[in-house]
């Protein structure tokens, strides 16, 4: 087990690749946190039912004092945190000329506010723990390259890119690692929700010929979280079955 006895708290921890992720760290031996807005308890039982160690929180990702109720919670929980996963996200696409306002605030305010406010709470507490930590954030493919209709959500991606890279140069004197992990189109619910063809176009844009699988993602965070990856920080990553070639 790569992350035995490793405290993860992980954000959007519901479903998709936030579920799939609490349980693969669970299976490596860590003690996981499933946080999100609601639903947590099921993600948290199925690890907890299988012989894991797990708590679910509610958290809002973009409030301060929710933020850091979630990491008081954890140390109180599991007395400390090692591994930090934003995950949490939001989409609300339009077109430049008919976005509104509150869309561009909605997604900035989910995706790169709240990556920010759960990185600094969960910094502060690596630090005054004296022992490292990694926090890994979901940025995305089109946080690199663009995306048709959504101004929002690419720059709230590009953001998160950025910050981990400025993380990465601020923290790494307490041997703390920061690390962005871009997926491409993967197989979750919101996909799953999609007209047909809109799935095959998809698929028809990777030389693999298909959708990534939630659980390939979370087996990237695993590996970035393992001492294996002890020398890998402030880059992104992209897990995208070659869609950007």
């Amino acid at each position: 087990m790569r992350l035995k006895d490793k405290v993860v708290i992980v954000t959007g921890g519901r479903r998709g690749i936030g579920a799939a992720t609490c349980i693969k760290f669970a299976q490596e031996g860590a003690k996981v946190v499933v946080a999100d807005v609601t639903g947590t308890e099921e993600v948290a039982d199925k690890i907890n039912s299988a012989g894991g160690q797990a708590i679910a929180l509610t958290v809002d990702v973009t409030s301060s004092d929710s933020v850091n109720a979630m990491v008081d919670e954890t140390v109180k929980a599991f007395g400390r945190v090692d591994i930090m996963i934003n995950n949490a996200g939001i989409t609300n696409d339009a077109r430049l000329l008919k976005m509104s306002e509150e869309q561009f605030d909605e997604v900035i305010d989910v995706n790169i506010k709240g990556v920010f406010l759960c990185g600094q709470s969960a910094a502060k507490q690596m630090v005054l723990q004296g022992t490292g930590g990694v926090i890994l954030s979901a940025s995305s493919v089109v946080g690199v390259y663009g995306n048709f209709g959504q101004t929002n959500y690419v720059a709230s991606k590009w953001g998160v890119i950025g910050m981990t890279k400025t993380w990465a140069k601020e923290l790494g004197r307490d041997n703390i690692r920061a690390v962005a992990v871009c997926p491409g189109f993967i197989n979750t619910e919101m996909v799953g929700k999609m007209p047909e063809n809109v799935i095959e176009m998809m698929k028809g844009k990777s030389p693999l010929g298909r959708l990534g699988k939630p659980e390939e993602v979370a087996a990237l965070y695993a590996f970035l979280a393992s001492d294996e990856a002890g020398f890998i920080t402030g880059t992104a990553i992209s897990i995208d079955g070659g869609v950007v070639l």
